[in-house]
């Protein structure tokens, strides 16, 4: 097993190093549907560090940077989901992933921009 490896298995997954967490409700009219789960892992695969999600802040805490496992959440709208990451960048991350699910996926934007084109 490597360094990285058994330092991940020893803390639950997570990498060691800085650490962020939050949580935020989903307001876009599906939930995490296809699209978002998209949305949220192409975002997450952008920061170096570990991200999780979860709808609890007990878990079960799924890979951001998985688009299979994502989806799996399942989460409707209205939902919390709730952000952990550990290692480079944790705190932006979860940032970006919180603001990401407080602004809908960038649905409702969509959906006017859609509509004005009409």
């Amino acid at each position: 097993m490597s360094g990285q490896a058994a330092q991940e298995a020893a803390s639950g997954g997570m990498v060691p190093g800085e650490t962020a967490q939050g949580a935020a409700p989903l307001v876009n009219a599906v939930g995490l549907h296809a699209r978002p789960s998209v949305k949220l892992t192409q975002l997450a695969r952008t920061f170096p560090c570990s991200i999780e999600i979860a709808l609890s802040p007990e878990g079960p805490w799924v890979d951001a940077k998985s688009t299979v496992k994502v989806m799996r959440v399942n989460a409707p709208c209205g939902a919390t989901v709730h952000v952990r990451s550990a290692g480079a960048e944790a705190r932006a991350a979860a940032g970006a992933v919180l603001s990401l699910i407080r602004e809908g996926f960038g649905e409702a934007a969509e959906r006017s921009r859609g509509a004005a084109r009409g």
